[in-house]
């Protein structure tokens, strides 16, 4: 079945950079889009950032300038760099598949959802 696994999470001070990394199995990952939510306490999950099949990327904006989206096809993963980590940044990141040839923003447009990992910036 498929099974996508977030890891890299952890505790850093603000000001602070992570790299998250999600090991997908179980799918043909090049026929899939990729991306990164976040669900913070009491928040909706919203859209961090996202890699199309052919690896053209789109953030939101408050990821932008900060974080950056890459795959390797060759290793079924996809990373998340995250620079000059906030508080705000605090959250449980999600990595999603999206079976689609266009880059969805929309957690309901995707099909497979990891388990999360747990980013805890403190100020």
């Amino acid at each position: 079945q498929v099974q996508l696994v977030e890891s890299g999470g952890g505790l850093v001070q603000a000001g602070s950079s992570l790299t998250l990394s999600c090991a997908a199995s179980g799918l043909t990952f090049t026929w899939y889009a990729m991306g990164w939510f976040r669900q913070a306490p009491g928040k909706e999950r919203e859209f961090v950032a996202g890699i199309s099949r052919s690896s053209d990327t789109h953030y939101a904006d408050s990821a932008k300038g900060r974080f950056t989206v890459s795959r390797d096809n060759a290793k079924n993963t996809v990373y998340l760099q995250m620079n000059s980590l906030k508080a705000d940044d605090t959250a449980v990141y999600y990595c999603a598949a999206d079976h689609s040839t266009v880059l969805m923003t929309t957690a309901s447009e995707f099909d497979y959802w990891g388990q999360g990992t747990q980013v805890t910036v403190s100020s």
